[in-house]
């Protein structure tokens, strides 16, 4: 009886990218499923893959349709652009709605806990790849062990190297180009120290890849404040070598402003004009080839032992089911969430990044077993002195 219960469950998908339509066609399998989006063209390329799947074509951006748009269903899974994000995961807590969040926004989600109590409402947030799984890890290992520093470098790239940028964006270019503009937050002794994203550059060594970059970027969020007695904590990017200057380039000459610049009489913002440009040079191709590289390193002590864990993972787009590695890395840690929730291992209300959920071991287990079973395979190494 209780599996039939579960079968019936109604969720809603709102966003149908890339990333979206992937979570849709996975909690399909299981769910009575529903993708929301104002794009009727993403609507369509979902409905062609999986027909099961409902849709509907609303606008998102209008929170206020939320408690009607929103009624028949169970649970929420947001995927929508990051300049949307708290709003949107805002009017779904308010709507009264259990919600599993992906949304890259620069707000600050634990803002919202309160009000997630006060609605009785479960929210686990920035549940993708990174941030994501790099929380849970950290997450589940601050429960083990004193940890004094963490790292995590990633980033998705194309298997094909093509000049000049040799990327493409597997999510939104809007969130890409945030993402380079935004602060960069990192821990050191002890100390949030602010940096300008795209700083500190380094060469990183991966054995199936060669040299990649890395560098600064906002992606720590939640653990500033959930993990702030861990004293040293930083977040970086991936890319191939040379990706850094380019963007530099743009960013320095302008390309990146928000505001007008007059042209012809006309107002021309040069950060939308950037955006659609680099949509156009930034756009995966239909099952074009791409990866997700990501490495995760936790440094403490244990029982007076120093110790060193490693999480990494090398995911390259899944042919067979015509899914980009960063839709299944990112979109299967969230309807992994999704599945546990339904299955009851979570049930606390308010708001909770990866982390809060990793200190449990049995939804760290749970996560990381429903990965696996995608073929999402995450490679732990541990050095132990």
């Amino acid at each position: 009886m209780r599996l039939q219960i579960i079968k019936q469950m109604k969720i809603a998908v709102l966003g149908a990218g890339m990333v979206g339509r992937a979570m849709a066609i996975d909690l399909a399998s299981r769910f009575e499923t529903t993708s929301i989006d104002l794009s009727r063209e993403s609507l369509g390329i979902l409905e062609k893959k999986a027909p099961s799947v409902k849709t509907i074509q609303q606008d998102l951006s209008k929170t206020d349709s939320y408690p009607a748009l929103l009624r028949p269903f169970d649970l929420v899974i947001t995927a929508v652009p990051g300049f949307m994000g708290f709003k949107t995961l805002k009017g779904v807590i308010e709507a009264g709605k259990n919600i599993v969040d992906i949304s890259f926004f620069p707000e600050d989600a634990l803002q919202l806990d309160a009000l997630a109590k006060e609605k009785k409402i479960t929210a686990i947030v920035d549940c993708g790849v990174a941030p994501g799984m790099s929380n849970l890890v950290l997450g589940r290992y601050n429960e083990e062990m004193e940890i004094e520093n963490f790292e995590c470098y990633v980033g998705g790239l194309p298997a094909v190297r093509r000049k000049p940028f040799e990327y493409k964006a597997p999510f939104s270019p809007i969130d890409v180009i945030e993402e380079y503009t935004r602060p960069a937050r990192y821990v050191e002794n002890g100390h949030t120290v602010t940096k300008p994203a795209l700083s500190d550059t380094e060469f990183m060594d991966f054995e199936e890849l060669g040299t990649l970059e890395a560098f600064n970027t906002d992606g720590l969020r939640s653990l500033i404040f959930t993990m702030g007695h861990i004293p040293n904590m930083k977040e970086k990017t991936l890319r191939y070598s040379g990706h850094v200057d380019l963007i530099i380039a743009l960013q320095r000459s302008g390309f990146f402003d928000k505001g007008p610049v007059p042209i012809a009489g006309t107002a021309i913002s040069p950060m939308e004009f950037s955006s659609k440009v680099l949509f156009r040079e930034w756009k995966l191709d239909p099952e074009e080839q791409e990866l997700t590289i990501m490495k995760v390193i936790i440094q403490g002590r244990q029982k007076d032992r120093s110790k060193t864990i490693e999480y990494s993972i090398l995911d390259r787009y899944d042919p067979i089911t015509k899914t980009s590695s960063m839709a299944r890395t990112t979109g299967y840690t969230c309807t992994a969430a999704a599945n546990m929730l339904a299955d009851g291992l979570f049930n606390k209300k308010g708001i909770f990044p990866p982390e809060l959920i990793g200190k449990d071991q049995s939804c760290f287990d749970y996560i990381m077993d429903y990965l696996s079973k995608r073929n999402v395979n995450w490679k732990k190494r541990v050095i132990a002195e």
